[in-house]
């Protein structure tokens, strides 16, 4: 199902984040933060159908108000870089109806994070464009019988081997810190993520769907497929007025690359297990021929030949003439492709078809390695030109002296000094002595671009050597008689052509079957 969408973020007052102003942004209403003495207020409204704040039971009556609540939450944290509230975005799947949007929503967070202690006020975006999500906003603190936010830690004295505490050096006594909530461990990640998923999927369930949301990793899920790059708002909707973006770009040359590795294993996977099922019926086929020796790839497609040419008798001379020809000529191709790989018996059909995966592993292993890398210098050159933009900003807010005339130009700077922190920032964390080269990031990054439509070529080419393998399949299945009609000829006899026919006529209808069923799956696959 395409709706993987699930993050979950901490608002930080040292990141100049406010509770109070998520809590407006969600909601689409105007709030007051007591903090900096601001309203707070985020103007659309259009796209939110419903809001709603679920409380514990011992949680105060009042805390319903949404703007008591976050001034609440906020008061109680007086560190400059105190985490004020936890945020959790995620995507509604489009098969369940509008209607159930919140249900979804109160028994996820009831039983996930109300039921733990947490305040959860959460709100439904949905401007009708395919893209229903949810915001929820989660209290960091929990609270005693009486509603009061307990801290966060407590000290907690270490002891010895006989229950004394420990006097240190200094003469304090030893100790440690202790959360009072595990609500921050990394565990509750995974087991939120598992949850939405499985309240998600008892919903479809019951509505009679048979989509079933996975919120793993492809590689956890198995699935050798590498997964797009999040556009974010701002490049969404870029590429939504036609204007096409590095990010846009990167996701459609991967998009295709997945497509190309879906079709080539889907053909590996059958020609495999056709092998194996031939390999398997071997003594009947070499009976059924009469020949002393396992027949040859080639001796087979002959035979083919042989038994299209019997099936036109009664045609129109140059009905037959014109049929011969055509099937002469695929053969024919088919024999120098095989003979130009020198494929002539079924274990060399299947070691070629090893050969084939292996070649398809190392090239998308390569192209995987190059997306990676633009990946990354894709947000490193973001960095750059918010580090160069905003400069001289920083350097205009560094060299003033007055401390209220600092504060006002901060102010009034603020997503400029933001973005330009955030970016040194970045810098110290993957960059060695905050030294970069623009111009060599770009010359790398046009290198491994270029380099990619080439690799997407030598997976094409792959894809087209399967394609001929299957037609091969596909004749040889012709000449040899199905087990159905194999069974019912006499012992020691070989079967009349009118019973190869039948069995041939009998193994058609299976294979468009089982390539409508193929194509089926493929193109489900793709939309996934």
């Amino acid at each position: 199902m395409p709706c993987p969408h699930y993050d979950i973020i901490i608002v930080q007052r040292s990141e100049n984040e406010s509770a109070v102003a998520a809590a407006a942004y969600q909601s689409g209403e105007k709030l007051f933060s007591e903090y900096d003495q601001k309203q707070k207020y985020y103007s659309h409204k259009s796209e939110i159908v419903h809001k709603e704040i679920m409380l514990p039971p011992h949680a105060p009556p009042e805390y319903a108000d949404r703007n008591t609540l976050w001034n609440a939450a906020e008061a109680v944290e007086k560190q400059w870089n105190s985490q004020l509230a936890r945020r959790v975005i995620l995507a509604i799947p489009r098969e369940l109806s509008p209607e159930q949007y919140a249900d979804l929503l109160r028994d996820y967070c009831r039983e996930f994070f109300v039921s733990k202690g947490m305040c959860a006020d959460f709100a439904i975006h949905d401007k009708g464009d395919g893209n229903p999500h949810a915001h929820i906003l989660l209290t960091m603190r929990a609270m005693d019988e009486k509603g009061k936010f307990l801290p966060k830690s407590r000290k907690v004295y270490d002891l010895n081997e006989n229950g004394e505490k420990i006097r240190l050096p200094s003469g304090r006594w030893k100790s440690h810190k202790e959360n009072t909530v595990d609500w921050n461990d990394k565990k509750y990640a995974e087991i939120w993520r598992q949850g939405w998923s499985d309240t998600v999927n008892r919903y479809l369930e019951a509505a009679g769907r048979t989509e079933r949301l996975d919120l793993r990793s492809y590689a956890r899920q198995g699935i050798n497929k590498i997964p797009t790059v999040h556009m974010g708002a701002a490049v969404a909707y870029m590429e939504k007025k036609g204007i096409q973006t590095n990010i846009g770009n990167l996701n459609r040359d991967i998009k295709e690359t997945n497509r190309i590795m879906q079709s080539i294993r889907l053909m590996v996977r059958h020609l495999k297990s056709w092998i194996a099922d031939l390999r398997e019926k071997k003594a009947a086929v070499m009976e059924a021929l009469e020949q002393v020796k396992e027949p040859t790839l080639q001796e087979l497609l002959y035979r083919y030949l042989a038994l299209r040419q019997e099936e036109r008798t009664g045609w129109a001379a140059k009905g037959q003439l014109k049929g011969s020809v055509s099937d002469f000529n695929r053969v024919e191709a088919a024999l120098d492709f095989l003979q130009a790989r020198e494929i002539t018996t079924v274990e060399s059909l299947d070691r070629q078809l090893d050969k084939i995966s292996e070649e398809t592993v190392s090239i998308r292993s390569s192209m995987k390695k190059a997306e990676k890398r633009i990946k990354a210098i894709d947000t490193m050159l973001s960095y750059i030109d918010k580090y160069e933009k905003y400069k001289p900003i920083h350097a205009e807010y560094a060299t003033i002296g007055w401390k209220k005339k600092k504060e006002k130009f901060a102010e009034s700077h603020r997503e400029e000094l933001d973005a330009y922190n955030a970016a040194v920032r970045y810098f110290k964390a993957n960059l060695k002595d905050n030294i970069y080269n623009r111009k060599e990031l770009e010359g790398e990054r046009k290198q491994l671009a270029a380099a990619l439509p080439g690799q997407r070529k030598e997976l094409e080419v792959v894809q087209v050597d399967v394609k001929m393998l299957r037609d091969v399949r596909h004749w040889l299945n012709q000449v040899l008689p199905s087990e159905q009609y194999r069974q019912t000829a006499e012992p020691g006899k070989k079967p009349s052509v009118q019973e190869s026919l039948k069995g041939r006529q009998e193994r058609i209808r299976q294979e468009q079957a089982a390539h409508i069923t193929d194509c089926g799956k493929e193109v489900r696959d793709f939309e996934r």
